[in-house]
């Protein structure tokens, strides 16, 4: 008697992990950028992050009692552990890194019934406990290469995170300074104009020396995941429009104050959050409707937060903001079953 096997027509449903393999290669040129301006620490942090949210992973299915393989393989910690060590600066202390992967693995995660289950984007929840936490540490940005004297070397990159504190050789003021978001934030706070602002090196290309290339490594990351099926073209087009349909009339009306349109999505992390963090499937919109208005409200929550909130950037607390309101957007856009 023959035996009977799964219909040939019927191809393997995509595992978690090779989804989640997409999104690291996907990542890989982002990474590799900001390393490239911005040195070694930026390597450091994310092997320090993945090590921390490996642990706390394994730690929490051992409490759970979970088998361990399936799930810390996945990668999904792991894509956790890139996004939040690419928002925080290179030279930030190890204690950061544990910080936000303990409340990304354990609280954003766990506490929450585990991958699928979670209401808030891991790595943003990091990410914003971390910025409310050390927000003197989170605003000591290097300046990046070509603009900076000399980025740290290994040895001296390792030192500063391990201890806190750099090597007397290295000068502090000399290596490190406002990112172009801060530097545009403090200068409107003092009544400077955006032409005065942009004086600084760190403006000297549009949306920042360095900054450009790595949004533009994030959009070109974000549309290989695009043509791997992998995410859809809902949440960023969504983001990229709603920014540029907000930022050009502001700017145009008022351009001593607000940023161009295309320096709001080539500076900061907009590019990375849109088609990397706020295309999460778990914490964000299931229709396609609903992932439009998801993106449209994180451009506009994060372009209010840049103009006038207490953060320069303003995109993690703009996606955790819209995490919130995820099921509700759901429940009024997805498509009702016939008969109900």
């Amino acid at each position: 008697m023959t035996e009977l096997t799964g219909a040939p027509h019927q191809p393997p449903a995509t595992s978690v992990g090779a989804v989640m393999r997409q999104v690291l290669y996907a990542l890989t040129p982002v990474a590799a950028a900001q390393a490239w301006f911005f040195g070694w620490g930026v390597i450091a942090q994310i092997l320090l992050a993945a090590v921390f949210a490996q642990g706390f992973e394994a730690a929490m299915l051992k409490l759970r009692r979970r088998p361990l393989r399936p799930f810390i393989t996945d990668g999904s910690a792991l894509i956790a552990a890139v996004l939040f060590a690419l928002c925080i600066p290179p030279l930030a202390p190890w204690w950061v890194a544990a910080t936000g992967m303990l409340f990304a693995i354990v609280i954003a995660k766990h506490l929450y019934g585990g991958l699928g289950h979670n209401l808030f984007n891991p790595a943003m929840v990091g990410f914003a406990a971390v910025i409310i936490a050390f927000p003197a540490e989170l605003s000591q940005w290097l300046l990046p290469g070509g603009v900076s004297p000399a980025l740290p070397g290994l040895a001296d990159t390792l030192h500063t995170i391990f201890t806190g504190q750099l090597p007397a050789a290295l000068d502090f003021d000399a290596i490190t300074g406002a990112t172009p978001l801060d530097a545009w934030s403090t200068g409107i706070s003092q009544g400077l104009d955006v032409e005065q602002i942009r004086q600084q090196a760190v403006f000297s290309a549009p949306g920042g020396h360095g900054w450009q290339w790595i949004a533009a490594f994030s959009a070109l990351g974000g549309l290989w995941l695009m043509t791997q099926r992998v995410i859809s073209w809902h949440v960023p087009a969504a983001v990229v429009v709603t920014t540029l349909v907000i930022a050009t009339p502001l700017w145009l009306i008022a351009p001593g104050t607000h940023l161009s349109p295309v320096e709001h999505l080539f500076t900061g992390a907009l590019m990375l959050g849109a088609f990397f963090i706020a295309t999460d499937p778990v914490s964000g919109c299931a229709s396609p409707r609903g992932k439009l208005i998801f993106g449209a409200g994180v451009a506009i929550l994060t372009l209010v937060i840049r103009r006038w909130g207490g953060y320069p950037d303003g995109l993690a607390f703009a996606i955790l903001l819209m995490n919130m309101t995820a099921p509700l957007i759901d429940r009024l856009t997805v498509p009702k079953a016939y008969g109900h």
